[in-house]
């Protein structure tokens, strides 16, 4: 026959500190050393190889120098704006649709979405997959410095 054994927590009801002492000394995170890894200064001689193992201390990896921001956009974005977008911006040429994505606040060109017009697109990056579905369709991308 098995007997369930209480929960010592349940012994401890109406005891006010659970067997802690005084209200005083399971108080704050001073009783547990501090917060974080806190204890890993000069004395923490028994933390230090652990933290060692875990690069907790110096710079590690690099930072990237490359500030610029990257805004693009896809190829569906024109076909479906086209002619909402503001004429100094997009104008017709013969049978091609010049665009000036720079004017427009893009600065990439990526490849989401069908080619159905000719366009000369001026941006200054764009995909390899952008650029191939543009000329497939007769248009070409004029990469800019």
């Amino acid at each position: 026959m098995t007997v369930n054994k209480r929960k010592k927590v349940s012994r401890y009801r109406g005891s006010m500190t659970h067997g802690g002492g005084s209200k005083k000394k399971r108080r704050g995170a001073g009783n547990r050393g501090g917060k974080g890894m806190a204890g890993s200064g000069k004395r923490g001689d028994s933390k230090k190889p652990s933290l060692w193992k875990q690069k907790y201390f110096g710079k590690y990896g690099f930072t990237s120098k490359n500030t610029g921001k990257i805004n693009a956009t896809n190829i569906d974005y024109l076909e479906e704006n086209l002619l909402k977008l503001p004429q100094d911006v997009v104008s017709k040429e013969n049978e091609f649709f010049s665009v000036d994505l720079k004017k427009l606040g893009f600065n990439k060109l990526l490849s989401k979405g069908k080619v159905i017009n000719k366009y000369k697109i001026r941006v200054t990056y764009a995909s390899k997959k952008a650029i191939e579905k543009i000329k497939n369709s007769g248009g070409e991308v004029i990469l800019l410095k």
